[in-house]
C-alpha cells in the first residue's frame, strides 16, 4: 500500500524531471541493491514515493522518449523505431506548459529529431538529438544484417572517462548553474535534465570503479540460457552482444555498469543540491526516471529491446508537495504517466492522454488491476512485441507467434514462461492479457502498419545497403572533445 491517502493535495510551483539512460530499476540502494551506491536517489526516495512497478512504453531510446514527450503510445504516433524520432508533432506536454507561461528548459540528452523542430522547450542546453537519419539498420527487419557494432560493448569497458561521462558532467554543471540563477525565483518553471549514463560504453570514472573494487558483481541471471521462444532467440542472434563476453569480462562489465550508476547518482546529487540551495526544493515536484533498463547479460542479453524486467522496468521516484514521504507504490505506472503528471501540476487539461497523475497515484491505495503497456518494433524483431503488465502478470503478445506469460509473484526471475501452459490460471491470464491488449490496439494491424512504413522508409533512404552504411554504435555527445 502506498503511504498517504487520495485526498487533494497542494501542487508544486515548479517541475523538475531528472532522467538517466539505461538505468535498471533494481540498481539503486533504495531498491534494495546490496552494493550499488546511490545516496542522492536514496535520499530522494526517502522524502518522496518510489514506484516499484514502473515501465517504459518501449524498451529502446528513441521510441521511449517520443512517448515520454507526447504522453501517447508509439503505435498512435508512428515513432516506433530508432529511425523515427519525434520532431515536435503531435504536441508535447512541454508545448502545453509553454502556452501557460511556464518556462520550459532542457539540459542534456533528448534523442528527438533535431533542428529546426520545435519541441516545446524555450531553450535547449547541450541537447543530444538523433544522429543523422537515426539507426537505420533497425528498419531491415525482414532480413537483418549482422550487428557488427556488438563487439564494441565488450571492448570498451573498465575504469576511465568516456565522451558520455564528460558530457554528463557538463550537463550537470549547466543545470546546477541555471537552477541557481535569480530569474528562477520570478516565474514558475519546468526543467528536464537528462543524463546519458549509465548507458554504455561501460567505462566508469576511476573513483567510482575503485569504490567497488572489492565487490564481486556476480554473473548475469540465467547467463547463456537463451529462453526457448523463437522471437527471443532471433533477437539474441541479431544483437549478439553476449558472444563477445567471457566470464571475466562479464563480471568487469557489470562492475563498470554499477559504478556508472554511482557516477550518475553523483550528478543527480549535484542537481538536487543546487535545487535546495536555490530555496525552491519545497515548491518543486521532482520526478526521477529512466527511459528503459539494461539487461546486463541476463538471459544472454545486454542493453535492452526485450520485455524482461531488467529491460522494460524502470526506476521511478516522485518527491515534493503532495507526495507521501517514504512512500512505496505498487500500482503499475509508465513513462506515459509523466505527461499527464506534468500537466496536472499546472491544472492543464489532459483528457486526450491515456496516462494518470503520478502524484495522485502516489497518494492512493495500490491499484494492482491497473495495466501498463509497452511495445517494440525495432532492430532484429521479426514481429512486434506488445506487453501488458497488471496484478501479478506480464503478458507479451507476438503476432503470428506464441505469446509469453510470466507470474511475477511466483516467478520474479522470469524463468518459467507460461505462454503455452495449460493450467487454468495461465489460460485465464493469457485471455485477460489479450483482452486488455485488444482494448488498446489491434496488434496484428499495428504490426502490418509498422512494417509497411519501415519498408517505405528503407526505399526512400536508398535501399538496404544505404541503411547498412549508416550504422553506428551510439549517438555522439555534442560539445565534447
Amino acid at each position: 500500500m502506498s503511504a498517504g491517502s487520495a485526498a487533494p493535495a497542494p501542487r508544486a510551483r515548479n517541475l523538475l524531471i531528472v532522467m538517466a539512460d539505461e538505468h535498471r530499476a533494481d540498481a539503486m540502494g533504495a531498491a534494495g541493491h546490496p552494493f550499488v551506491r546511490t545516496p542522492a536517489l536514496d535520499a530522494l526516495a526517502a522524502r518522496g514515493t518510489r514506484f516499484t512497478k514502473a515501465y517504459t512504453p518501449s524498451p529502446i531510446c528513441v521510441p521511449a522518449r517520443a512517448a515520454l514527450a507526447t504522453g501517447l503510445p508509439v503505435h498512435r504516433t508512428g515513432h516506433w523505431d530508432s529511425a523515427a524520432p519525434w520532431r515536435g508533432t503531435p504536441e508535447s506536454w512541454m508545448h502545453r506548459l509553454a502556452r501557460l507561461g511556464v518556462e520550459t528548459t532542457s539540459f542534456g540528452k533528448l534523442h528527438f529529431g533535431g533542428d529546426p523542430a520545435d519541441h516545446g522547450f524555450a531553450r535547449q542546453v547541450l541537447p543530444m538529438h538523433v544522429h543523422g537519419e537515426g539507426w537505420t539498420v533497425g528498419l531491415l527487419r525482414d532480413d537483418p544484417p549482422p550487428f557488427d557494432k556488438a563487439a564494441d560493448l565488450a571492448a570498451d569497458l573498465g575504469a576511465g572517462e568516456s565522451e558520455y561521462t564528460r558530457y554528463d558532467r557538463a550537463v550537470a554543471d549547466a543545470a546546477a548553474a541555471w537552477l541557481g540563477e535569480p530569474a528562477r525565483r520570478a516565474e514558475p518553471w519546468a526543467a528536464f535534465i537528462s543524463f546519458v549514463t549509465p548507458h554504455y560504453p561501460l567505462r566508469a570514472p576511476e573513483p567510482f570503479m575503485a569504490a567497488l573494487a572489492h565487490i564481486d558483481p556476480g554473473l548475469p541471471a540465467a547467463w547463456r540460457e537463451t529462453p526457448d521462444h523463437p522471437e527471443i532467440r532471433r533477437l539474441a542472434e541479431f544483437w549478439a552482444y553476449d558472444r563477445h563476453f567471457d566470464e571475466a569480462r562479464a563480471r568487469e562489465a557489470r562492475r563498470a555498469y554499477f559504478a556508472l550508476c554511482g557516477f550518475t547518482d553523483s550528478l543527480i546529487g549535484q542537481v538536487l543540491q543546487a535545487l535546495a540551495a536555490s530555496g525552491a526544493a519545497d515548491d518543486t515536484l521532482v520526478l526521477y526516471l529512466s527511459d528503459h533498463g539494461e539487461m546486463l547479460g541476463d538471459f544472454g542479453f545486454w542493453t535492452k529491446s526485450v520485455m524482461y524486467e531488467a529491460s522494460a522496468r524502470v526506476p521511478m521516484i516522485a518527491a515534493g508537495p503532495g507526495i507521501p514521504v517514504g512512500g512505496i507504490s505498487a500500482t503499475p505506472v509508465s513513462l506515459l504517466d509523466v505527461a499527464t503528471t506534468a500537466l496536472a501540476q499546472y491544472d492543464a487539461p489532459s483528457d486526450d492522454l491515456p496516462g494518470g497523475d503520478l502524484a495522485a497515484i502516489a497518494r492512493a491505495l495500490d491499484d494492482g488491476d491497473r495495466a501498463v503497456f509497452s511495445e517494440y518494433h525495432d532492430g532484429g524483431a521479426s514481429t512486434g512485441a506488445f506487453m501488458l503488465r497488471w496484478d501479478r502478470w506480464k503478458y507479451i503478445h507476438y503476432p503470428g507467434l506464441a505469446p509469453q506469460l510470466f507470474d511475477l509473484v511466483a516467478d520474479p526471475g522470469e524463468r518459467r514462461d507460461l505462454g503455452t501452459d495449460n493450467a487454468t490460471d495461465a489460460c485465464a491470464a493469457r485471455a485477460e492479457g489479450e483482452r486488455r491488449l485488444r482494448a488498446l490496439c489491434d496488434p496484428e494491424a499495428v504490426d502490418r502498419a509498422v512494417k509497411a512504413d519501415q519498408r517505405a522508409r528503407v526505399a526512400a533512404l536508398g535501399g538496404r545497403e544505404a541503411c547498412i552504411a549508416g550504422a553506428f554504435g551510439h549517438t555522439p555527445a555534442p560539445g565534447v572533445d
